[in-house]
């Protein structure tokens, strides 16, 4: 890492994306801050003009600053889509300087805008990772995970809905069920089954208790009236026999 001159506004610090340029002084609007440089390449040149690095800056359509080298400083500062600093190039003189066009303070990092084709290049397939770009990302997460909640909140509302409908449902069903085995009890103990025997007029009205007939009919095998019969009525000849002694 190069070093940086106590005596220089600025210092080679690390970044969000890697290295950066960081101010170590207040820095007023429109200062130079720092001079981008480097081999200058022709791109009549089919050599110079094969060469490809990130550190590229077309002056012309002809001359291009190779900034790759260590001693270039300026090549660590980095892109942002709203910068504190811009490019102040001169074609004629074959220059570049990076000048502020915010009062930048201590501890603040320099950076601007490298241009539409390298963020089309090098930026967006990566993705920008300035301040500006971070923001905005995370305010599309936020708003992602408030979306997400939202829904989940939705859906449980509704699950709720549910549920307390199908709890209602079944109370109605356990209440319609009551009232129908109630019914039903209602019938039996009026005069229909009970046990498996007759009651009202039927058991006890001279049919069957426990396969015994109880009016005039059997007990234990036995008629009730013949037998009452035989003991109760005299005959006709043995009352006349009576009369005549």
């Amino acid at each position: 890492m190069p070093a940086s001159s106590s005596q220089k506004p600025y210092r080679v610090g690390r970044s969000r994306t890697g290295l950066g340029l960081f101010a170590t002084k207040p820095i007023k609007k429109g200062t130079k801050i720092i001079r981008y440089f480097g081999p200058l390449l022709d791109s009549k040149k089919k050599d110079e003009d094969a060469i490809e690095n990130k550190y590229l800056f077309e002056l012309t359509n002809r001359w291009t600053i190779d900034g790759s080298i260590r001693e270039n400083v300026a090549r660590y500062i980095n892109h942002a889509c709203r910068p504190n600093a811009e490019s102040d190039v001169k074609p004629r003189k074959r220059k570049v300087f990076i000048r502020a066009i915010k009062d930048i303070e201590p501890g603040d990092e320099i950076n601007y805008d490298y241009g539409t084709d390298y963020f089309k290049a090098y930026l967006k397939p990566i993705g920008c990772k300035c301040d500006a770009c971070e923001k905005k990302r995370k305010k599309k997460r936020a708003e992602a995970r408030a979306e997400r909640l939202r829904l989940k909140e939705k859906a449980e509302r509704k699950a709720k809905r549910e549920a307390e409908k199908l709890a209602e449902m079944r109370a109605r069903q356990r209440k319609a069920s009551a009232k129908k085995a109630a019914k039903a009890n209602g019938k039996l103990g009026n005069g229909k089954m009970l046990n498996g025997a007759a009651l009202n007029g039927n058991a006890l009205n001279g049919k069957v208790l426990n396969s015994k007939a109880l009016n005039g009919k059997h007990l234990n095998g036995h008629s009730l009236t013949a037998a009452a019969g035989k003991r109760a009525v005299p005959s006709k000849r043995g009352a006349a026999r009576v009369l005549q002694a």
